[in-house]
């Protein structure tokens, strides 16, 4: 691996990091519908623009219901679980139990995709677990109480991200594939359409809304262009650049950025409990990317 690719790995987990203390920062403003909405909606201009810009292909190839159809079940769903969640739990929170996307791919594989569920995979599951629990019981019963539907909150993100990885593999790649960028810009139109009518009913019944905060806005924009539709260009470079099981090692890095923004910016104080489900979750998500001998054996060199 490049120093340029350690610096783009390190720079990816930074903003997906940072995306949860904005979101912590515009939800209890916005409210978590707004904020869904206009992340996903500033994510599908900055896609389409940088695709204008580089001249991309805005063709679907007969694939545009599925692709829509991800960007819900891929983005609309999770962000915004997430946001609701961001007005429930710290930023750490948040960004550490985002790291249970591998698990629950593992868990959805073996349940509704018929995929071979190793003991490796499996010990992973149950350590995978075992640290949500951790999570979920720290601190008094009282902060408890307030916690755990924020918890529940992220879990059904990451099992969508788990869901819609099959759902990609079998929709898109299976049927001739389709440009990465192209799948990102219409993913993000997809999550739009489907937040829109809650965005407008949001807008019309909701809870009266304060539009004139700048920090505010500030983080919607950031989550928007920079944590979505940057980050979507700088993890396809990626991909392409050390292959995507190495890419997946993001996944270790996203929590302590989104713990140390949180700690930095907001003032968040974290138990040390927390610290020890933290790194019990991240024990699970390396048991289950990282291949048996078996897997290595049959996996092409990337270089």
């Amino acid at each position: 691996m490049q120093k340029s690719d350690i610096a783009r790995l390190l720079f990816l987990a930074a903003l997906w990091g940072a995306s949860f203390m904005f979101m912590r920062i515009a939800s209890p403003a916005f409210g978590a519908i707004n904020t869904a909405f206009l992340r996903v909606f500033f994510g599908f201009c900055g896609l389409a623009t940088i695709l204008l810009v580089m001249r991309g292909s805005f063709r679907f190839d007969g694939k545009m219901k599925q692709v829509l159809l991800l960007g819900v079940i891929n983005s609309g769903i999770p962000f915004l679980m997430y946001c609701i969640a961001a007005q429930l739990l710290p930023a750490g929170y948040s960004a550490i139990l985002n790291a249970t996307t591998p698990m629950m791919g593992v868990m959805i594989g073996a349940l509704f995709f018929a995929e071979a569920l190793t003991l490796k995979k499996s010990a992973g599951v149950v350590t995978g677990l075992l640290g949500i629990i951790l999570i979920t019981t720290t601190g008094n019963a009282s902060e408890a109480h307030i916690l755990l539907p924020g918890i529940v909150c992220c879990l059904i993100a990451t099992a969508c991200y788990g869901v819609a990885g099959f759902l990609t593999r079998r929709w898109i790649n299976q049927r001739g594939g389709l440009d990465a960028r192209t799948l990102a810009m219409g993913s993000q139109l997809g999550a739009t359409l489907f937040l829109l009518p809650f965005f407008i009913g949001s807008l019309t019944t909701g809870p009266q809304v304060q539009w004139g905060q700048s920090e505010a806005w500030l983080s919607v924009l950031a989550v928007g262009f920079l944590c979505t539709a940057a980050a979507y260009i700088f993890y396809f470079h990626l991909v392409a650049s050390i292959g995507p099981l190495r890419s997946l090692t993001v996944t270790f890095l996203i929590p302590p950025f989104g713990v140390l923004w949180g700690w930095l910016f907001l003032d968040e104080a974290l138990p040390g409990s927390f610290f020890i489900g933290a790194a019990v979750i991240c024990l699970a998500v390396w048991l289950v990317i990282t291949p048996s001998r078996a897997e290595r054996a049959n996996q092409p060199q990337v270089k």
